[in-house]
């Protein structure tokens, strides 16, 4: 009994030490006469060092009734079409790009795969470039010019020059996904995010729909009126890039830096935006880049999981993406209906994705529906594997049921928002994260072989194994902030009356790892 006696002082001694450690650096930054501090949070300059403002459940409806109608139909329309930006050379490839601009062997593949090179060498740079500048200006820069790319895409006529865009293209949208999760850590509480993430992350579906639909049409129109002034693919391009422009526009004056400095909120609404966030201990954001963070992530086991998922997720996404109308096309769809029949794909992304992503935050249980999410593609690659290829209808339930693997990727892009906190590590995570899911993105088109057609059964075995990883990794993922949550408990209970809070601390900028009072969500 002495023995347990002896071993509890010692761990209440060794956990009060870290917690002062941990906190020193706080109080000394609350000292300091200026609002923000050293390493303090943007929402200091909006809070001081006030008390916490308690908020009226009514107030806190009508403030995120006014928070959602102004933000996510602007992230929503944004982000399905930045998916259809980067997919529309799937649509050009039924819509003759290969014989006008004299693509030949692998040609095409490389196409799909060098957007991920661009985006791979740029996701580092464009998530310093998400702290160190504001978040608003950066991207509302970066989608104008991509437009433009994207518009620049019909002036091709070789392989050369479809490269040299495509990379182009991958650079500038390197900063979009990441981008948009930590405006989702800036605006909404954590058992608010899982579904807010859902919401415009599943307008990647809407893109497919809106891109089946209209490119179908231009076939069609093209084929009947024998229009030639420009081709079909041609078109699609210079459409969906000029409607980016235009949104990119748009996003400069209609999204916030942060609520710090919302232009739909009044004085009052931005304290209480911002206290509505505090249960987050993550703040709205910090521009000073602390290199502990930066190794706390690195050497965070949590954070290679993500990094596994993400990249063994990424390949069976970067194979469909670019090779959907081709493969649909091996199913006996003329060119035009290959076109039309993704359309399906995209309404069973927005449900499932909407359905999966809601039960998550309903029931708390995010790395639970992710694996549910992923079972579905897993059986669905099993049908398309096994069933006859005669079957039509057989395969195109198969092939839609996949769809859902996005909701995975949803809720998992959502944990990085809830779950890893300071800007520094937070930032690092992301871009460890979307590395991962560039290279993933860049082998998924190489593991597709048209003399495989029209079954790529080859294909389809490796994609059922690669989600089979996705569904460990997030088992483990669930494990270990399990029980790193029982283990701030223990710690926080170990120290009694010793344990201070400290006033403001949820937007010192602490690390997850830093902070005893953060919980992680499961």
């Amino acid at each position: 009994m002495s023995g347990e006696k002896d071993n509890s002082e010692i761990n209440a001694e060794l956990a009060l030490k870290d917690h002062k450690s941990a906190s020193d650096g706080v109080v000394a930054d609350m000292e300091k006469q200026t609002p923000l501090g050293v390493d303090g949070d943007e929402a200091l300059e909006i809070i001081g060092n006030g008390e916490v403002v308690e908020i009226d459940a009514a107030v806190n409806r009508r403030l995120l009734w006014k928070i959602d109608l102004h933000l996510l139909p602007v992230l929503c329309f944004l982000y399905g079409l930045q998916f259809l930006d980067k997919t529309t050379i799937s649509y050009a490839s039924v819509m003759g790009i290969v014989k006008d601009t004299h693509l030949v062997g692998t040609q095409y593949n490389w196409l799909g795969s060098v957007f991920y090179i661009g985006y791979l060498f740029a996701e580092y740079p464009a998530n310093l470039a998400l702290q160190r500048f504001p978040i608003s200006k950066f991207l509302s820069s970066q989608i104008v010019i991509w437009g433009g790319i994207l518009m620049l895409h019909a002036a091709c006529s070789n392989f050369g020059g479809l490269v040299s865009l495509r990379i182009l293209l991958g650079i500038l949208e390197s900063s979009i996904s990441p981008g948009f999760a930590l405006i989702v850590s800036q605006w909404w509480r954590k058992e608010e995010q899982g579904f807010r993430t859902g919401i415009w992350f599943c307008w990647n579906g809407m893109g497919q729909i809106f891109g089946a639909v209209v490119s179908y049409a231009i076939a069609t129109s093209i084929k009947s009126n024998h229009y030639t002034a420009l081709k079909g693919w041609q078109l699609m391009f210079l459409m969906t890039g000029g409607l980016t422009v235009v949104c990119g526009i748009i996003f400069f004056f209609a999204i916030p830096d942060s609520p710090a400095n919302a232009w739909f909120l009044s004085q009052e609404e931005k304290v209480i935006a911002i206290e509505r966030i505090r249960s987050n201990n993550q703040g709205v954001g910090n521009k000073v880049f602390k290199k502990h963070q930066m190794m706390e992530a690195l050497k965070d086991p949590a954070a290679w999981m993500i990094v596994v998922f993400s990249f063994t997720s990424s390949i069976p996404n970067g194979a469909t993406t670019n090779f959907k109308n081709v493969i649909l096309k091996g199913f006996g769809l003329s060119s035009e209906f290959s076109l039309l029949y993704g359309a399906p794909s995209g309404a069973v992304q927005v449900v499932g994705t909407m359905l999966i992503c809601w039960l998550a935050d309903r029931f708390s249980q995010r790395l639970f529906m992710s694996v549910v999410a992923l079972i579905c593609p897993i059986i669905g690659f099993a049908l398309l594997a096994t069933l006859p290829i005669t079957n039509l209808n057989g395969q195109l339930a198969a092939f839609y049921i996949t769809s859902t693997a996005a909701a995975a990727f949803t809720l998992v892009l959502s944990m990085i928002s809830s779950n890893v906190a300071g800007q520094t590590k937070k930032v690092t995570v992301a871009t460890m994260m979307f590395i991962a899911y560039c290279v993933g993105n860049l082998i998924g088109p190489q593991i597709i072989h048209l003399e495989d057609a029209p079954r790529y059964l080859n294909c389809k075995i490796i994609i059922c194994a690669l989600y089979g990883v996705c569904c460990i990794s997030l088992i483990g993922l669930r494990f270990v902030w399990s029980f790193r949550n029982r283990q701030k408990v223990r710690v926080i209970a170990e120290l009694g009356d010793a344990y201070k809070h400290i006033l403001n601390q949820e937007f010192m900028d602490l690390t997850d790892g830093e902070n005893k009072e953060f919980r992680y969500v499961l």
